[in-house]
């Protein structure tokens, strides 16, 4: 239900959005972080750049670099540019053309622990992509604590950020955050590309669960805000489905239909010492 109360807009230009952030932070000598989900999103930004470096839409930075800094995106990136029936037909006729859709002058793949360091160490303006998407684990939360601090830097995220992860923290404006034991003062560029959530919207939904045949006995409500879960599941029951919200740790009897055991509300609380403390390092 993470887009349940909401109805998407239509689809942005998201390649020109994105040569846009690119651009301007190139232009001030910043890095442009995208953080990022492995499989899927990550294929996704690469597509958009492919086509921003053979469009020439980023001026002044010829063949500026890329990093995939991500084992996991490195290993999914090698599967997503084969050839097959679920791409689109854009992307069918590049690879049938021998056109690595995923690929480009300046991309280079991160692997191991020591390319991955060499990246900061470089002061050349690039673009890094790294995992994870809502910066709650992996490299890129070594990425942020290098440029954070940086006003001509850039943070771009491109999918949604739960309430209470460190991606919804920075969305949300905190000054400062807390990063592999040091406090980094937020001075950096903060900014999303609109609409790139694959989650379906309240429209999407119902018509997604209509379609089932025979109509489901009962819906469970999960995989959003607390707010945006209840509001849909009030949506369900005006369209005619019996649905539930469940709280944290309640049981349900899936052939009875009952619950057997009461769940307690339980919200995942953020650290305000994160936005309260004074920065001790901008490094």
């Amino acid at each position: 239900s993470t887009y349940g109360d909401k109805v998407h807009e239509k689809e942005p230009d998201h390649v020109n959005e994105l040569a846009r952030v690119i651009q301007r932070t190139l232009d001030r000598g910043g890095n442009v972080v995208i953080p990022t989900f492995a499989v899927g999103r990550m294929q996704e930004m690469l597509y958009y750049i492919h086509e921003i470096k053979e469009r020439n839409l980023v001026v002044g930075h010829n063949e500026f670099p890329v990093y995939v800094d991500s084992p996991l995106a490195v290993e999914a990136t090698k599967i997503f540019s084969r050839k097959y029936d679920c791409f689109d037909e854009k992307m069918t006729e590049m690879i049938d053309a021998g056109i690595n859709p995923l690929t480009f002058d300046g991309l280079r793949l991160s692997v191991s622990v020591e390319d991955s360091k060499a990246i900061n160490n470089d002061p050349t303006p690039k673009v890094i992509l790294s995992a994870s998407g809502m910066c709650e684990a992996g490299r890129i939360k070594h990425h942020l604590k290098y440029n954070l601090w940086r006003k001509e830097s850039c943070v771009l995220f491109v999918g949604y950020q739960v309430e209470g992860t460190l991606g919804r923290r920075l969305l949300d404006g905190v000054k400062t955050v807390n990063l592999l034991g040091e406090n980094i003062c937020v001075d950096a560029e903060v900014t999303k590309m609109v609409a790139t959530s694959s989650h379906a919207d309240s429209v999407g939904l119902l018509k997604w669960i209509k379609s089932y045949s025979p109509k489901p006995k009962r819906v469970f409500v999960t995989h959003g805000d607390e707010k945006v879960s209840l509001a849909y599941t009030e949506t369900l029951k005006i369209n005619g489905f019996d649905a539930t919200c469940p709280k944290h740790g309640e049981c349900w009897d899936l052939l009875s239909g009952v619950c057997i055991k009461e769940g307690e509300n339980k919200k995942r609380t953020t650290n305000t010492n994160e936005s309260e403390q004074p920065p001790k390092s901008n490094a």
